[in-house]
């Protein structure tokens, strides 16, 4: 290992003889390196020390553009991953000292990493997410005495927006619990995330559902006939559907992180980060482990 580098950990798989796309690229602008170790192969590339060791990687999870540039990184290079194996996603920002420290990550985590490739193997996930999108979303107004008569039709202008809200928001509960229902009778799995921040994702609207799917990949074509085809054609309330994906989202436990990632960090591994999101953004909130 090259003096002030680490090895950024992005997925395990098992070993696969494929080629990757041509133009996938880690964060060292090279392709992603290949660690093969007891039948388990991990996908990495050197990250300087000065940004990914414990002490700068904590500062660094607390800037936004800057997650979201690894977080679209990582996810570029799981998604090429998915086209030659099945991928175990690792937590954006696993990091090992030096090979061994890969081969250890891959040891404490064997039987969870093998299970889940057992279950994930010839399986995508799919995200939908369903927004409030009033047609008539709040903004500064123009002097009342500009737009109406009298400060009553002001009001009652006022009045009419909200109500635009409060009716956006209704449909589009009572469509997520439905659809949610009916979508997980079609998959073998379905999970709900918490609903994404406008300010993380650049979405419009309120999200109300935002959900993942799992889809044994040849029945993708029918689970999403079955999205669009629950898909309102209404104002005010909007669905979004991704994928296919990794499947992210049920690789472990509740909080989506890795299945087979260790439970602290171990020796050689200086930090874990914070999960990515299927849409190669940060989720919201830490998943920081110390460094044993």
């Amino acid at each position: 290992m090259t003096d002030g580098q680490l090895l950024y950990v992005y997925a395990v798989t098992r070993p696969f003889t494929a080629a990757l796309p041509v133009e996938v690229r880690a964060l060292d602008g090279e392709p992603p390196a290949l660690i093969e170790h007891r039948g388990l192969c991990a996908a990495v590339s050197r990250v300087p020390a000065a940004q990914f060791d414990a002490a700068p990687l904590r500062a660094h999870l607390e800037d936004l553009d800057w997650l979201a540039g690894i977080a679209r990184n990582h996810q570029a290079v799981i998604a090429a991953l998915a086209t030659v194996g099945c991928p175990v996603p690792l937590r954006l920002a696993t990091v090992c000292r030096d090979e061994d420290g890969v081969r250890r990550l891959l040891d404490s985590g064997r039987a969870r990493f093998e299970s889940a490739i057992e279950r994930l193997d010839g399986r995508v996930e799919w995200g939908v997410k369903v927004y409030a999108d009033s047609s008539a979303p709040e903004r500064a107004e123009p002097a009342p005495e500009l737009t109406a008569a009298t400060g009553r039709e002001y009001l009652r202008r006022r009045l009419g927006q909200r109500q635009t809200r409060d009716r956006s928001w209704q449909r589009a509960g009572t469509l997520s619990r439905a659809l949610h229902a009916d979508l997980c009778e079609r998959a073998e799995a379905g999970r709900l995330h918490p609903p994404q921040s406008g300010r993380l994702s650049g979405a419009s609207g309120e999200n109300v559902l935002n959900a993942a799917y799992l889809v044994p990949r040849d029945h993708s074509d029918e689970f999403v006939a079955a999205v669009r085809d629950r898909t309102p054609q209404e104002a005010g309330v909007r669905v979004e559907l991704t994928g296919p994906w990794a499947p992210y989202s049920f690789v472990g436990g509740a909080d989506g992180s890795a299945d087979g990632g260790p439970d602290s960090a171990p020796d050689g591994a200086p930090d874990v980060g914070r999960d990515v999101g299927r849409d190669g953004g940060p989720r919201r909130g830490p998943s920081e482990q110390e460094e044993s």
